[in-house]
């Protein structure tokens, strides 16, 4: 490791795209309205604003994680920042639907190849430990940063610019983390002199979660045994284990499966799920409790998403204490517990209530957040080769798309069959809404107590682990 380049330089680049990536995922809902008013999407095709970008990303994720290892971390980091900033270019600068659904799939494919190069840079450029789980902490905590701004942001920007804007706000700072990229990063990759590359593993793997994902985002709109989306679906599910025989059988597979064995990783990935399908819903739902139930602006909506931040923030500066005292699972265990006690608060809102009412569980689910999702990724980097850092940290981000794809699915299913309706929320009055949104967080928090188990169970180290005092860390040896 180069100790020549600045380390609080390249802490700010590799926690920048996070904030941005975080950010475009909330400010893009705020634009929604107005883009579809310009644009003329209709209801159906509106959903491809949104679904483009997640498609691409959870498509692209794995194979974004191989090429990180392979072509070099900073290579790759350099290559997405710079796709992502195209992507939000010509979406600013579309006026056809087409055009600008095609930004947002390549806005997804440079967020698959951002996120696993991202934190395999922090792994290699920071030391393991204290050092490495302070800047994890301040790159996830960033990431809170972006979904409360964005909510804020778009509200601003569409009011008073344009919807365009809020494609436009993040290229010059995608282009200037490109270019401050050689002078702070230090480049690594996988120094094997085979380096071949699985064709076929990566065609199979690709292409099986592109349908995977796509069976996931339309299913709940289309019917779950539709023709339209169970044949992709199941088509998805013969490519994934048309994969598995390839990667069996290949000298240089695209993902080692032997890294499955790893309790660390398998840990995290699990735990990237569970925490995705109940924490990673609460903007969404509650989002729509700010709007559609007290009516508020998407600014006024913003700015009551400020106290979460703030409480994520603080959790990430509690990190490195957290480990030392509790270990990784009993900080993630803890984290769990306290998202299940601020989803349980939050059942108890009111169609008539106000911000105030929903404070206190949002600033214990923030507190939660960061806990968990800081440490799910020290844990996925536990025990991984450095040459394989990026592939391992696309494993968890993959459970977290996953998670966060299945979880909200299936709140909505349970939500409908308990009103007996299939109508979509955003319809609903506001005594029905409130109902639904209340069913939703009673379902965050069972979430969260499977969380607690799994991680318990899953990461907890054996009895022959040892606590190293140097690193505040606990690994299983």
């Amino acid at each position: 490791m180069n100790q020549n380049k600045p380390k609080g330089l390249a802490l700010i680049l590799l926690a920048v795209p996070q904030l941005i990536l975080a950010l475009d995922y909330t400010i893009i809902f705020v634009a929604l309205p107005s883009l579809a008013a310009d644009l003329g999407f209709t209801a159906n095709h509106l959903q491809w604003v949104v679904s483009a970008y997640s498609l691409a990303y959870g498509g692209f994720l794995l194979i974004g994680g191989r090429l990180s290892d392979l072509l070099g971390r900073r290579r790759m980091f350099m290559i997405a920042i710079g796709l992502f900033g195209v992507g939000s270019l010509l979406g600013g600068l579309a006026d056809s639907q087409l055009l600008l659904i095609l930004a947002r799939g390549l806005q997804g494919l440079g967020g698959a190849l951002l996120s696993p190069a991202t934190l395999s840079l922090i792994m290699s450029n920071f030391e393991e430990g204290k050092e490495r789980n302070r800047a994890l902490g301040i790159w996830a905590a960033m990431g809170g940063v972006g979904l409360s701004l964005g909510l804020l942001l778009g509200g601003v920007l569409t009011s008073y610019v344009g919807w365009e804007s809020t494609f436009f706000v993040n290229v010059p700072i995608a282009f200037l983390v490109m270019i401050l990229a050689p002078f702070a990063l230090v480049e690594s990759r996988t120094t094997s002199a085979t380096r071949q590359y699985d064709l076929a593993g990566t065609i199979s793997v690709t292409a099986g979660m592109i349908l995977i994902v796509y069976y996931l985002i339309q299913s709940p709109i289309e019917g779950w045994l539709h023709v339209n989306t169970i044949i992709p679906g199941l088509l998805g599910i013969v490519l994934l284990l048309l994969f598995v025989v390839i990667e069996n059988r290949t000298q240089e597979p695209l993902i080692p499966f032997r890294l499955f064995r790893l309790r660390s990783l398998t840990g995290a990935a699990f735990t990237a799920f569970l925490f995705s399908a109940s924490f990673g819903t609460l903007y969404y739902f509650l989002t729509l409790y700010t709007q559609e139930v007290l009516h508020y602006s998407a600014i006024q909506s913003g700015f009551s998403f400020l106290p979460l931040t703030l409480s994520a923030l603080l959790g990430a500066k509690l990190i490195n204490r957290m480990i030392a005292k509790l270990g990784i699972a009993g900080t993630i265990a803890s984290g769990m517990g306290l998202g299940a006690v601020g989803f349980m608060l939050l059942t108890g809102l009111s169609e008539t209530g106000t911000a105030w009412g929903f404070i206190p569980g949002t600033v214990i689910i923030g507190l939660g957040q960061a806990f968990v999702f800081t440490t799910m990724y020290i844990a996925g980097g536990t025990g991984i080769d450095m040459k394989e850092q990026g592939i391992a940290s696309a494993i968890v981000s993959t459970g977290q798309q996953i998670g966060g794809a299945i979880g909200l699915a299936v709140t909505m299913a349970i939500i409908s069959a308990s009103l007996g309706t299939s109508a979509a929320m955003e319809s609903m009055n506001p005594v029905q809404l409130n109902g639904a949104i209340q069913t939703a967080f009673v379902i965050n928090a069972c979430i969260a107590l499977i969380g607690i188990v799994i991680a318990l169970i899953a990461l907890k180290p054996k009895k022959s682990s040892t606590v190293d005092s140097k690193y505040g860390d606990v690994t299983a040896k």
